[in-house]
């Protein structure tokens, strides 16, 4: 009886905790989606903003529609890149909870046996270009960012491409501990980053609130 008893008094609390365990999980599980996946997303237009602006100007000085324009393309890149491609097809295709570039080569392979040695080759040229993207991304953002410092003074000219090596070399080291260990790094490291740029966007905006006018497509157009 006294086990009994024991064993349904102690239900209650397990269940309890279960609610504060998955909060918990849930929180983290965000904060390493931060680090690892919107970090990209967040420093990947510092440098197409900047290419950009340098292309549209023909190398002379940005006019308003060049930066209405540029930000118009970015603006809506992300939000069809992330909406579409992602939400609508990219989260609704995975292979027995797995996804990626060859989980959807197996699936299509799956369907189509026939056709399985093309599938086979687009699925390869695939992981080319997300080996050659996994690679050349971190480079260039860190690179830009690095740059930045140039802003404050051109005595950091000489410096730039050293500490990109020493960060990069660092970022790489760190990926053997697995994405999660990664993610717990780089998470507060990028929510910090995502404030500060939010901050410095808001108080841009309120000097020149006419910058929103990029939401509209036919800036891109034009």
């Amino acid at each position: 009886m006294a086990l009994a008893n024991a064993g349904s008094e102690a239900e209650p609390v397990d269940q309890s905790s279960h609610p504060e365990i998955e909060q918990h999980s849930t929180k983290v599980l965000m904060l390493g989606a931060l680090g690892v996946v919107y970090g990209d997303i967040g420093t990947s237009p510092i440098y197409a903003l900047r290419e950009a602006l340098h292309a549209s100007s023909g190398s002379d000085v940005a006019t308003r529609a060049d930066i209405l324009g540029v930000l118009s393309l970015i603006i809506w890149s992300l939000t069809i890149t992330v909406t579409v491609k992602y939400i609508m097809f990219v989260l609704r295709a995975d292979n027995r909870g797995e996804g990626g570039v060859l989980s959807l080569m197996a699936l299509a392979r799956g369907s189509f046996p026939k056709r399985s040695a093309v599938i086979l080759g687009i699925g390869i040229v695939g992981a080319s270009l997300f080996f050659g993207d996994a690679v050349i991304t971190p480079a260039i953002s860190v690179l830009s960012a690095v740059e930045g410092m140039n802003v404050v003074t051109p005595t950091f000219q000489p410096y730039v491409v050293p500490l990109t090596l020493v960060i990069l070399a660092v970022v790489f080291a760190v990926q053997r501990f697995g994405t999660g260990g990664v993610g717990l790094v780089f998470g507060p490291v990028t929510a910090v980053w995502f404030l500060a740029i939010g901050l410095s966007g808001i108080n841009h905006i309120i000097v020149d609130p006419e910058i929103l006018w990029a939401v509209s497509p036919h800036y891109i157009v034009a």
